[in-house]
């Protein structure tokens, strides 16, 4: 098999919550040392997506196809975590199955959370709880990583070091990456693709860098180091009337002629931005990667 196969790739997928469809009829695949990020509103299927890639969600019809010995690793959006429980860093990370404690400690380092091997994972701070979990995912060895919003509780300098710390593990390690956002600001300019998301595919596109552009200046400064950008998509597709296509983004777009939907931002009010652990979330599966 070459590395122009797919690692993993779905065919009319659909998933459902109860009896409410989360996704219809997703074809998606990704390809060895893509990244692809995923973005759209609350409620949109993009972590319902990567739950289904790990294997921590059944379909309810459609497929997904895997290369044979795909490793996974999955940072999940959230992680709930009994503060009481007295879980280091390192017993965390020996739940990966990784038995040497160099290995462990290098994964910390690697994933820029050297010498918390002994805290508790209770203790952490969200950008710590982040990288952790991150390091978690590398002793997997993965060639596909499922990042589903991981810079959800950090400040735009912090997001935009650990999506500069994405594209050098990807560069390093020649795996995948599949991330969810819902920041602002958010698309990768190292994205292959961009997909929208709002229980269906809405559009798709390659980032686009807008260095020179004021607009882009002013929208993100310019202390990202290229980490963050812009992105331009077409529409192939007509949607169902009085489909609400809000894509909760605050960035400007160039869409193709008679495109004329408003693609402003706004947060769910509800919208939970912690780490996640201990504040009410269900537990995501701790194996999900071995799927």
């Amino acid at each position: 098999m070459s590395d122009a196969d797919p690692l993993l790739e779905t065919e009319a997928l659909t998933l459902r919550h109860g009896g409410v469809v989360a996704l219809r009829d997703m074809n998606f695949a990704i390809r060895p040392g893509e990244i692809v990020t995923l973005v759209g509103p609350n409620g949109s299927g993009k972590s319902s997506f990567l739950r289904a890639l790990a294997g921590a969600l059944k379909p309810a019809s459609g497929r997904i196809r895997r290369r044979a010995g795909l490793r996974l690793g999955y940072v999940p959006q959230s992680l709930a975590i009994d503060p009481t429980l007295p879980l280091s860093v390192d017993r965390f990370l020996r739940l990966a199955g990784e038995r040497s404690r160099a290995l462990r400690d290098a994964a910390l380092a690697r994933a820029g959370a050297q010498g918390l091997s002994d805290r508790r994972m209770s203790g952490l701070s969200g950008g710590q709880f982040q990288r952790a979990l991150l390091a978690h995912a590398l002793l997997r060895r993965p060639d596909l990583l499922l990042l589903d919003e991981p810079t959800q509780g950090l400040d735009q300098p912090g997001a935009a070091s650990f999506y500069r710390l994405v594209a050098e593990l990807r560069d390093e390690l020649g795996c995948a990456v599949l991330m969810v956002s819902h920041d602002l600001h958010v698309v990768m300019s190292a994205s292959d693709r961009v997909i929208c998301l709002n229980g269906h595919v809405c559009c798709e596109g390659a980032p686009t860098v807008v260095a020179a552009a004021p607009e882009y200046r002013a929208l993100f400064g310019m202390g990202t180091g290229g980490a963050l950008a812009l992105y331009r998509h077409e529409h192939d597709h007509d949607h169902d009337p009085g489909h609400d296509h809000s894509h909760d983004l605050d960035h400007d777009h160039d869409h193709g002629p008679g495109c004329g939907h408003d693609h402003g931002h706004d947060h769910d009010p509800g919208h939970d931005h912690g780490h996640g652990h201990g504040h009410g979330r269900a537990p995501a599966p701790l194996a999900a990667g071995k799927r």
